[in-house]
Order: C-alpha cells, then structure tokens, then sequence
C-alpha cells in the first residue's frame, strides 16, 4: 500500500489521466478493476472541451505506443463530481462503502475559474462527509476493515486487520476519497503551450491550490507535469513548488473548539507543502506517426464515448482554442435533391479530399506509449533523487506516479527502480481496456 497524503493506493497502480476515464461507465469500469489502486479522471474543465473528428489517437503497428491528438474532456467538471458521488456512495457488494480514492483531473487558463472549480470539488468532499455520516447512523453502511481495498469487485474478498488513523461515521473519512490533480502539460492546446514548460507560468494557478490546501490540509493535490528534456526544468520545478512549504505547528480540538499548539506546549513546527505528488510524464507533444506506421481498427478510429458538446452548451474553447486540422476531410456536399429545376455543375477537386499520409488528422499529436517510455524513466528517476535529495522534509514527502510506457510487469519494475511509488498507464489502457491493469500485475499474457 502506498500512503500520498490522504490517499491510501493499494495495488500502487492507476490510469492516468486520459480519454479512457472520460464518462460514467469507463470510470466505473476502471473503479471497479481490483488491478486498480485508484482513478484517475479524465482532464475536465469548469464547462467542458469542444471535441470533433480531429481529436483522436492512432495506435503503432510495431509497439505499444500512440500519438494522440486529443485536448481536454468534453464533459464539464459538474458531471465528473455527480459520477463520483454516485461512485463514492455506491456499497460494495458486502455492504461496505468504497475505499478506492478518485482523482479528479482538473485545468484552468485563469485562477478565478480554477478557485471555483476547486471550491465545487471541496463542496463535493463535505457533501460526501455528510452522506457518510447519515448512512452510518442508520446502519446503511459497515464501517470497512481497511482503507486499502474496495471490497466492490468480490463478495468473498479478504479482509484485512489493518486500520486507518482518521476515521469518520465509524470508518475512513471519505472526503479524503478524493484528490485534485492540476494537468499542466496537455501538448495539443492550440496557442496555449503546456505552463509547465515555463514554470512561473503557473504560479497564478498553483497559488489557488495552496490557498486551498491551507484551508484544508486534507486536500491531496498533485501535479501533471510534461516531460523534460534538461536538467534546469527539473530544479526550477521543484525550486517553485518549495515556495509554498510552510512551518505549521498541529492544531488540536479543545472544549469543542480548534487551539493551535504552541512552542511551549514542546510541540515541534512542522513542514507542509500543498503537493503531494508529481506524474511524471504527460505525452510529449509535436509528434509525428504517418499512416503506413498505423494500425486501423474501424472501431478504435472515434471512442464510442467521446460526444462533441452541443450547440448551445456553453464551453471552454474560448480560453483554450481548439485545435482545428486544416488537413481535416470535410464533409461531402450533399447530392442535389430531384425535385431541383437544374443541375448545379460538379464540384471542382478539392486537395483536401486526398487521402492524408498521416495517422491523425492534423498530424502532430502527442507521443505515448513504449516509444517514450525511456523519456518517462529518465523523469521519474531525476524527479525522485531530487525531491529524495532536498533539505525540506515537505519536499522529501513529494511522490512520484510514473507514467509513460508502462505497458508491461517489467515496465513497470522499472518504473518503481527509478523512483515512481505508484505506476500509471494510457496507451496500453486504450489498447486493451481495463485488462490492461491484469497485464501490468504480471496476470495475463
């Protein structure tokens, strides 16, 4: 079992962040796999993505890798926090409440938006709280033996002895169920490069967070970071993510109210710091697949899931433009109806009807998968000695996902040797499907 923060993740193992965790049934599924530790959810924001035909993946012949031309959710944030209430207050089948936390994927090009996005997500956290409390005092639930598994996908599962220190309604407290991931490396977002990539970027919305997490240090919050190329990204990411270390010494609750400790209660400062984690590595964007390279399946060339928002749904295109193909195929002219006096002349040919050479339609996408799997490797593994190396007990606290061609056991082995506490796959999920977590156990060939 791995402990970031709040979250308990048992198996170490989730998806990342990625067009397979986008609607209700993809997450339950995911949710539901005892090959998972927790979810992940696809990158929502606060009104959801305009997608069309352009946004898509194309897959390898020769490996496991993709390149993917995808932005962010179509669906708003508010549809993501209604499926994981449902999700979170669902029993398990032997009656217990679900233990298996949820991240929610969240992005925002303005820290006003990103505020109240991360306030609805709170909202959700107490609204959890109290379904809890209610449930358990009418006996709806029995309190669970452990905060490490999710009984949900067996009956017969085996309980284990081991207990959680903070406990809420005669079990674990389930707002602790969910975290915040900030994705701030989505490659495919036109005119607006991932901030990560300059990091100072990025204060506005990191601030929002730390306001968040000193309002209530049982936030997890933690960072989608791209993949770096040089050793200086490394240190100025993690130098700007220390600003926000702060010594705080324990509260405690006295005669029903709240005291902070004093020195002379020979209570020691604490270091905290609002990030609990980094994932290590988002695609990495402006990469080319041509056709001849592509396998193609007819029904892996849209996700059955994926829905273009409706006219008249307000969404987030205006901050973030979307990426339109100019070597996108229109839609063929509709034929002349028979009741026309005349016939219009033909159409002149237009180069645009051509077959693409490409495997996506506006050709540069994001590259994941086995093709960047070293890249990944080397991230996780100078993010983990750094973070390992620095002076700041918060910073040392910081853990590491590894994602990035995690598409085998022995792929993920190597994932955990360079450093990563918890592994995450995409590429092999979108791929296989859920029993893409049974191959990373070492459980299907």
């Amino acid at each position: 079992m791995v402990k970031i923060h709040t979250l308990h993740i048992e198996p170490p193992v989730v998806n990342a962040s990625c067009a397979w965790a986008s609607d209700y049934e993809q997450l339950r599924e995911l949710y539901e796999s005892p090959y998972t530790g927790a979810v992940i959810t696809r990158t929502a924001t606060f009104n959801g993505f305009s997608e069309d035909s352009s946004n898509t993946v194309a897959f390898a012949k020769d490996s496991v890798s993709s390149v993917n031309s995808y932005g962010y959710s179509p669906h708003p944030l508010s549809k993501y926090l209604d499926w994981i209430y449902t999700l979170l207050t669902t029993p398990c089948l032997d009656g217990s409440p679900p233990t298996k936390p949820i991240i929610i994927s969240i992005t925002a090009s303005t820290p006003t938006v990103l505020a109240e996005m991360v306030e609805n997500v709170q909202t959700l956290r107490k609204k959890l709280r109290a379904t809890y409390s209610v449930a358990a005092s009418f006996g709806e639930f029995i309190p669970p033996l452990s905060p490490t598994r999710s009984n949900r996908h067996s009956a017969g599962a085996a309980p284990s002895t081991s207990t959680h220190a903070q406990t809420h309604a005669g079990g674990i407290d389930p707002a602790t169920l969910v975290g915040i991931e900030l994705n701030t490396s989505c490659p495919n977002i036109k005119d607006a490069p991932p901030p990560a990539y300059t990091f100072a970027f990025l204060l506005p919305l990191l601030d929002v967070l730390s306001s968040a997490f000193y309002a209530d240090p049982s936030l997890t919050i933690g960072l989608k970071l791209p993949p770096y190329l040089y050793s200086t990204r490394f240190a100025e990411a993690i130098r700007f993510v220390h600003t926000y270390t702060r010594e705080i010494r324990p509260a405690v609750f006295m005669n029903g109210s709240m005291r902070q400790l004093a020195e002379q209660d020979g209570i020691p400062l604490r270091s905290l710091n609002p990030f609990a984690y980094f994932a290590c590595t988002n695609t990495l964007g402006s990469c080319l697949l041509f056709s001849e390279q592509a396998f193609h399946d007819p029904a892996d060339a849209t996700l059955s899931h994926t829905v273009s928002a409706s006219g008249d749904m307000e969404t987030d295109d205006v901050t973030y433009p979307h990426t339109h193909a100019s070597s996108s195929v229109p839609s063929s002219p509709s034929p002349p109806s028979s009741s026309a006096s005349s016939t219009p002349p033909p159409h002149p040919p237009s180069p645009s009807l051509a077959p693409s050479p490409f495997a996506l339609p506006p050709a540069l996408g994001g590259l994941g998968g086995e093709s960047i799997h070293p890249i990944s490797l080397g991230n996780v593994y100078t993010f983990a000695r750094m973070l390992a190396a620095h002076p700041d007990h918060a910073i040392r606290r910081i853990r590491v996902i590894g994602i990035g061609g995690v598409t085998s056991a022995a792929a993920a082995g190597r994932m955990r040797a360079a450093g990563a506490s918890v592994v995450g796959c995409a590429t092999l999920l979108g791929r296989e499907g859920v029993r893409a977590f049974e191959i990373i156990a070492g459980h299907h060939s």
